[in-house]
Formats: C-alpha cells, sequence, structure tokens
C-alpha cells in the first residue's frame, strides 16, 4: 500500500459512483474495517455490503452515549446479521479521570482530554492492527474541519513507522440530503434521535439537538469554537479562507 498514489486514486474516484470507492478500498486490502456510529455509516455498511460480504465493523462504546444509540447499534446488527466490535475506553485511565476531574470536566477546559480517553486511545490500538478504516465523513459536515477531505488517503496520523494504513471516506462528496435519501429508499435503520432534532450524534453529554437552520454539526461541543470540533479521530488540515 506504500506505493499508492492516494491523491491521484482520489482524484480519479472522485466522479464515480461510491461502489467503485468500496470496490478499491477491498482491491487493496482484505482488511478494512467500518468505524460505525451514525447515519452515513449505516449507508457505507449497506453500500459495502454490495461489495463484500464479509463487512468488518467496529464502534466506540465511549461509556456515555444515549440510550437509542445503544438500540440503534443492536438494531443495525440484526438488521444485517453481521458482528460490530465495540472498542471500550482503558478502564484505569478512566477512573483517574473521573476521579481527578469528575465526570463533567469537559464543560471546564475542553473536550480533548475526554475524548482523547473515551475515544482516540481506543481507535489508535485497534488502528493498530489492520490496513485501513472506512469512515463516513463528508465535506459539507463542516467547512472549518472537513471541507477538502478526500475520498481516500494516506493516514498519517494514525501510520506509524513499525505500521502503516490508509483511511477511505466513501461519502465525501455526498450531501446530507443525498445520505438520507438513501436512507429513506433503501428503508435502512438509522437512529430514533434523528426524529428529536439531533442530527450529529455523539456522546450524551456532549450533544443537543440543532436549532432551526442551525449548521449539523452545531450541536456538539456547542460551547467550544467551530474550528475545535473534532474529537481527535479525524485528523485533516483545516480549510483556510482569505480574509
Amino acid at each position: 500500500m506504500s506505493n499508492i498514489d492516494y491523491s491521484a486514486e482520489a482524484n480519479r474516484l472522485e466522479t464515480l459512483p461510491a461502489l467503485e470507492t468500496f470496490k478499491w478500498i477491498f482491491e487493496q486490502t482484505d482488511d478494512a474495517w467500518i468505524s460505525f456510529s451514525g447515519a452515513e455509516d449505516v449507508v457505507l455498511i449497506d453500500l459495502a455490503l454490495q461489495v463484500n460480504p464479509n463487512v468488518k465493523v467496529f464502534s466506540l462504546d465511549t461509556g456515555r452515549l444515549h440510550p437509542e444509540t445503544y438500540e440503534f447499534i443492536e438494531q443495525v446488527r440484526k438488521h444485517y446479521d453481521i458482528e460490530i466490535e465495540l472498542l471500550s475506553p482503558d478502564a484505569e485511565k478512566l477512573q483517574t479521570l473521573v476521579k481527578e476531574k469528575g465526570l463533567f470536566s469537559f464543560y471546564e477546559d475542553g473536550h480533548q482530554e475526554c475524548c482523547g480517553i473515551r475515544k482516540v486511545q481506543p481507535l489508535r490500538k485497534k488502528l493498530g492492527s489492520i490496513g485501513a478504516w472506512i469512515t463516513g465523513q463528508r465535506r459539507d459536515q463542516s467547512l472549518d474541519t472537513r471541507a477538502e477531505v478526500p475520498l481516500v488517503q494516506y493516514d498519517k496520523a494514525f501510520s506509524t513507522e513499525e505500521h502503516s494504513l490508509f483511511k477511505a471516506n466513501p461519502l465525501a462528496n455526498w450531501t446530507s440530503e443525498e445520505v438520507w435519501g438513501y436512507i429513506r429508499a433503501n428503508e435502512i435503520p438509522y437512529n430514533k434521535l434523528h426524529e428529536q432534532g439531533y442530527i450529529s450524534i455523539g456522546c450524551q453529554p456532549c450533544t443537543r439537538p440543532v436549532l432551526p437552520n442551525q449548521h449539523e454539526r452545531g450541536g456538539r461541543w456547542w460551547w467550544e469554537e467551530a474550528t475545535e470540533k473534532e474529537c481527535g479521530l479525524h485528523a485533516i488540515p483545516v480549510k483556510t479562507v482569505s480574509a
């Protein structure tokens, strides 16, 4: 995989259907995993199964998810008859954080420390043993942090000298309308919280419904600046805007 020109491949796949990106992914490795949590990720699973019946899926169980999200994970597992590996945070590190700072320290000093323990560290451990991961990132999710997400890329954030992997974002050029159009047309499962005004859904204390005409990630870490609204899972360049 080290000899792949990811930029060229991303440009080539840009005008092709998403299924072509999945075909390309599975041609490169038989150890690509879908990172599952939201509506986009169910679309990923649905599309991937059309190309590869042996789809591998993991999900981050932070311990702070909504009850509806846990129900959603189980619903997807049964709907597609697939295994979903749940990744949990290190218990000792989590206990130390809670003991020293309590359960809601992120409201005071930012979400990065909590997300680092509950999300990034379990993810890093998982990615250190696989060939590639597939995410539901889309460019229209955030003009501040995701506007330049490519369809495929070498993962600089989680690759090491001993282990390299690539990251695929097959829905990067989809819109929210296209995602939900696919969900409705194919009658696939979605989180019940979407019916309560939630669009982008994370941990319960850090997610709230969005207001009319508010951007979909406006309900995530709402007390922080827009450029800080990433938990560390997706390290990509922030789009530069000229003054």
